[in-house]
């Protein structure tokens, strides 16, 4: 079925480009933007209102379409508490011959996801969150309150003339973590739709201790990284060929805040290939990141190491940024790996009031693991008899999904993107569409 999807994809492609004749490109100056509202539901954060806007600055034209300043700017709330504050701005020309990328957020999230660590070896049960199956528990039994504050600063610069950088950045994230607020998710609903007062998978590892008290309520984790890169990317944006692959180191020192001390590695590769100019490309990215010293609170598992994904996830495995399909924050160890591999497609290509656009197909598969699992440390007093169903040991195997993309694009950099995927295994869930902005990578 996925082979059959692909080809009939790769043959819609070439046969709606072939009829298309190249048209001249507009090069765009100075100010340009994008901006999109941001209107979804969800039934216990209720609608999320507001909207994001990117502007680019393109100076003379002469770069186009690199550009020389973006900034980023996103405000967006659900009726019942969560929220996302956001700017992000990059530049190469702020300081000369360094790239500088600059991140501040808040982001609160009433039902966070977690599914308990190693993979598979946490066993999820779809039924627990079913208010129609005699099994349920409640419909937020694998999630958590989080609220996050981010700074986060970084700078590239050329080593030699062949492609390769230096980078060097600080990240300062606070993050707070609660138990769901029940009271409050409650509050205005039916009687039929009120979430029980039921322990949560969250609660249930505190109370075993698969969560160490110090580290079950949050904590500020400063960052510092330094890391080598290769860039022969022909545009950053959509490339068409050429590699870029970063290996990352990432300290955290308990001198500065954090509870303990830890370093993590961070090793990614990207490649892509042009099959027909302007029309078909294939990419592929591999990624390996690894716990190398200390222990790694629980609530920063899932914050990636290479994150240079824009927007306000910067974090997996599972879900929009890293396997499209697989339940958001399912893929949890102290070392993970994880690929994705996409045919991109550009099917349509027009200009419209002095800008540049195109409507394109992607098709993918994304697969990971956790290679190194998370020792877990239970209380003396557990037996194996409470833990059979949450607990399946050595379980683990690879997550995998596939699925089709489509892409509306302007200006080559303002980039819509709409995945949706779906599981070849019903323990990773079932299938999760992700309206964002750029490609996955």
């Amino acid at each position: 079925m996925k082979t059959k999807l692909i080809i009939a994809f790769l043959l819609f492609s070439f046969v709606v480009n072939a009829q298309k004749a190249e048209k001249e490109e507009i090069i765009k100056q100075g100010w340009n933007f994008g901006a999109l509202p941001a209107i979804t539901f969800d039934s216990d954060l209720g609608f999320q209102y507001g909207g994001l806007i990117n502007l680019y600055q393109y100076g003379d034209g002469s770069r186009y379409p690199e550009y020389d300043h973006s900034l980023y700017f996103e405000i967006s709330r659900f009726t019942k508490g969560s929220a996302i504050y956001q700017f992000q701005y990059d530049s190469d020309r702020l300081i000369k011959g360094i790239q500088t990328i600059a991140d501040l957020s808040y982001l609160t999230d009433q039902a966070y996801q977690f599914y308990g660590f190693n993979g598979y070896d946490a066993v999820y049960m779809e039924d627990w969150t079913d208010e129609d199956h005699t099994d349920y528990k409640t419909r937020l039994f694998y999630n958590y309150d989080r609220k996050l504050f981010r700074l986060k600063l970084d700078f590239q610069g050329s080593i030699t003339k062949a492609n390769w950088k230096w980078e060097a950045g600080i990240n300062i994230q606070k993050f707070k973590i609660a138990e769901v607020n029940i009271d409050k998710l409650n509050k205005g609903e039916k009687e039929a739709n009120l979430l029980p007062d039921t322990a949560g998978l969250y609660t249930i590892y505190q109370e075993w201790g698969l969560i160490r008290p110090d580290e079950a309520d949050g904590g500020t984790i400063p960052a510092l990284r330094g890391g080598l890169i290769y860039d022969s990317r022909n545009f950053r944006a959509n490339p068409e060929t050429g590699i870029w692959s970063e290996a990352v180191l990432e300290y955290v020192p308990k001198i500065l805040g954090s509870e303990s001390s830890f370093t993590r590695l961070g090793l990614t590769h990207r490649q892509y290939f042009r099959i027909i100019p302007k029309r078909l490309t294939f990419a592929y990215r591999l990624s390996y990141e690894a716990t190398l010293s200390g222990n790694v609170p629980f609530y920063y598992l899932t914050k990636r190491v290479v994150d240079g994904a824009k927007g306000n996830s910067m974090e997996g495995l599972g879900g929009g940024r890293t396997m499209r399909g697989v339940l958001r924050n399912r893929v949890i160890g102290d070392d993970v790996a994880f690929a994705n591999f996409e045919i991109r497609s550009r099917i349509w290509s027009f200009s419209y009031k002095n800008n540049n656009f195109y409507l394109g197909l992607n098709g993918f598969v994304d697969t990971g693991k956790v290679t190194g699992k998370r020792t877990l440390n239970f209380y003396q007093t557990i037996v194996a008899i409470e833990t059979k169903d949450y607990l399946e040991y050595g379980a683990e195997s690879w997550h995998t999904s596939y699925g089709l993309g489509l892409k509306a694009v302007m200006n080559e950099n303002f980039i819509v993107s709409c995945d949706y995927g779906r599981v070849t295994d019903d323990r990773d869930g079932n299938a999760g569409m992700y309206i964002k902005l750029n490609y996955l990578f």
